[in-house]
Parts: structure tokens; C-alpha cells; sequence
């Protein structure tokens, strides 16, 4: 088991340190690390539970005074640690309602009976290599949330309207008395009558059923920019879910899903493929037909290409998003090996293999090396 770090050092401050230094170093480590703020951090809420046991000990003058005199062993009597005070920090729930009281944060007191901004919606969108090269405009179904257009938002039947709850008095929270370590405080939570909404719907509006929106299905142009690459995403600013009483619309986020290509393969901006070519034309060197994402285009390849061999044709490649500007196309050379000759040119490659006796043959590894033809 891992040694428990010093509550002062935890707390970053000294042995002698006041009340409200403490207290001070508490409310900044805190705020910083708490779960609501940090959602999923395991390592926060791990400091957060040290910070918050720190500080239990620290601020209470007799137990302060036990742990300057036993260190950590005196925290096993009945204060400190896991199981002890918050009840072993289970769910945040002591600490929780703490940090409501000193920051005003909580769940209940975020709770807001004004304006709230739709939900951001994700969409993956599979395109073609080309598509992904060139750029295109696609058409996407999405279902959102949307304002009821029967009740305006509002959830209540047309004609009526929603009255103020009686409890929370259109705030929706109430604030409690609660009984902490540090004493008596106010808490504030959402109020149960109205669900925090602040209002009581007594005739709810049929279309939505009293949720002041409802769902439909939407198709969405989505003009996709030449260049864009696989894993990339868009977003379309206000094509996701709409807001609440008043509130703004969310976002839609496209992720970008590109197919490959039977003959290409894209890094970056660049493009990479394998050409086919004759023993005879790697030999004497000539004009080749070679494949773009366009037309063919025309390549002089010289004389005793090897296997392995690459060329780049400059500006054959993909559009670089937001600029004029294209990649290059690599071409690496592999030599067909005739598979079935006949008697006659069978003969002509053993004269030729005969007349090559005695001359030095090329190193293909070194000629691979080399790179770039042009």
C-alpha cells in the first residue's frame, strides 16, 4: 500500500499554517478537482479525496493537534480516511454538498429555469476515395429534438399556460438547512414539485405531450471541402437539437469515414501506387502510361529502371484543405516476369543471359536507395 502523503503538503501549506490559510488552500484544490468539474478523471477524484480528508483533519483543532502529535496513526481513531466523517467520500455526497455551500456548484444548483442550449449531435458519414480527393455535397437524414411548433415550447395545450409552481415559486430550487463537519449550512437543490423547471403544467400540450419539443427527421446538406481525410470531422453550426425556453441550438458534428482505393494509397496529401512495367521497357527505358486520380498521364522512365524503383509526379496528388495547392503522386516500378515463353524466345533470353556473363550486374538494394527519379 502506497504511503499517505503529508495533509499539509496535500494542502500546500505550512505546519503553521492558520485556520484560514487552510481553508483558503482547501476552497482553490477543491474547486479545481472536483468531480463535477473533472467527470470520469480518476486521477482528480483520487486528489480530490485526499485534498477533502486533508482538509477534514486540518480544520478541526483537535484532531490538527492529534496528527501534529501521532501523524497519520492518529487518524485511525475514529476521524480521517476511508470509512470515517464523509462516510468514506461514497458518491462525493458529504464533500458534495460542501462545495455547493462554499462555490455554489452542485448539480441541484445548476439546475436552471432559464434559457438552455440544445444537445450537439454526432453523425459518421462514410464517403468514396474520390469523394474524400475532390470534394462533394451529400445529403443526411438526422433525427433531432425540435421545438413543438403546437405549444411553441412552452408544453402546455395551446390556449393555456403553465403556472408558477407554488413550492420553489418559478425558481425552481429550495434551500435546506443540513448539519456538515463545519456546521450548520444552506443547501440548495432542485425542487421536486416542478422538477426544477420552476413551472406546473396542468394541461399538457397533446403534440408533445408536455415536453415543449419533439422528434423529428431532417435532412441536411452537407458540403464536404476536397482534401478532407479519413477520421477527420465537420461541424454544421446549428443543426443539432434545439434548446430549451429560448435557448440556442446545438451543433452537428460529421465524422468523416473515407473508403479505400483498389489501386491508391493516400498519406497526407500524397498518393502512393505500384506500376506494372515489361522487362523490356525497365530495360531500355520509355514512355509509360501511368494512373491518376484524373486521367492517365504520360512518364518517361529511363533506361535500366530496377525493381523497387520510385518516381513522383509533382501536383497528382490530393487538394490540401483550405489551399490551392496539391500533393505528389509516387509511382514505385515492378518488373512482370513472363510466366510462359516459347521455345524461340526462350533461346533469345539464354543468348542474352550468355552475351551478360562476365559484366557487372546492378546492386538493386543500392538503386532502390536512391530515392526519386524525378
Amino acid at each position: 500500500m502506497a504511503e499517505k502523503r503529508d495533509y499539509y503538503e496535500t494542502l500546500g501549506v505550512g505546519r503553521d499554517a492558520s485556520d484560514e490559510e487552510i481553508k483558503k488552500a482547501f476552497r482553490q484544490l477543491a474547486k479545481k478537482h472536483h468531480p463535477d468539474i473533472n467527470p470520469g478523471n480518476a486521477a482528480s477524484e483520487a486528489e480530490f479525496k485526499e485534498v477533502s480528508e486533508a482538509y477534514e483533519v486540518l480544520s478541526d483543532s483537535q484532531k490538527r493537534q492529534q496528527y501534529d502529535q501521532f501523524g497519520h496513526a492518529g487518524t485511525q481513531n475514529g476521524f480521517g480516511g476511508a470509512g470515517a466523517g464523509a462516510g468514506g467520500f461514497e458518491g462525493f455526497g458529504g464533500f458534495g454538498d460542501i462545495f455547493e455551500t462554499f462555490f455554489g456548484g452542485g448539480a441541484a444548483q445548476r439546475t436552471s429555469t432559464g434559457p438552455q442550449r440544445g444537445d450537439d449531435l454526432r453523425y459518421e458519414l462514410t464517403i468514396t476515395f474520390e469523394e474524400a480527393a475532390f470534394g462533394t455535397t451529400k445529403e443526411v437524414n438526422i433525427i433531432r429534438d425540435e421545438q413543438c411548433d403546437e405549444c411553441g415550447g412552452s408544453g402546455a395545450e395551446k390556449g393555456t399556460k403553465a403556472d408558477t409552481c407554488p413550492i420553489c415559486h418559478g425558481t425552481g430550487q429550495v434551500r435546506a438547512q443540513q448539519n456538515t463537519i463545519f456546521g450548520s449550512f444552506a443547501s440548495v437543490r432542485a425542487c421536486d414539485n416542478c422538477r426544477g423547471t420552476g413551472k406546473i403544467i396542468k394541461t399538457p400540450c397533446k403534440r408533445c405531450s408536455g415536453r415543449g419539443r419533439i422528434r423529428r427527421s431532417r435532412a441536411i446538406k452537407i458540403n464536404i471541402p476536397a482534401g478532407i481525410d479519413n477520421g477527420q470531422s465537420m461541424t454544421v453550426r446549428g443543426e443539432g437539437e434545439h434548446g430549451l425556453r429560448g435557448g440556442g441550438t446545438g451543433d452537428l458534428y460529421v465524422f468523416i469515414k473515407v473508403q479505400p482505393h483498389k489501386l491508391f494509397v493516400r498519406r497526407d496529401y500524397d498518393l502512393y501506387i505500384n506500376l506494372n512495367i515489361g522487362f523490356a521497357e525497365a530495360a531500355l527505358g520509355g514512355e509509360v502510361e501511368v494512373p491518376t486520380l484524373g486521367n492517365p498521364v504520360k512518364y518517361k522512365i529511363p533506361e535500366g529502371t530496377q525493381p523497387g524503383a520510385r518516381f513522383r509526379l509533382k501536383g497528382q496528388g490530393i487538394h490540401k484543405l483550405r489551399s490551392t495547392d496539391l500533393g505528389d503522386l509516387y509511382v514505385t516500378v515492378n518488373i512482370d516476369v513472363p510466366r510462359k515463353l516459347s521455345n524461340k524466345q526462350k533461346e533469345l533470353l539464354q543468348q542474352f543471359n550468355d552475351d551478360l556473363k562476365g559484366i557487372e550486374r546492378p546492386n538493386h538494394e543500392k538503386e532502390k536507395k536512391k530515392g526519386l527519379f524525378g
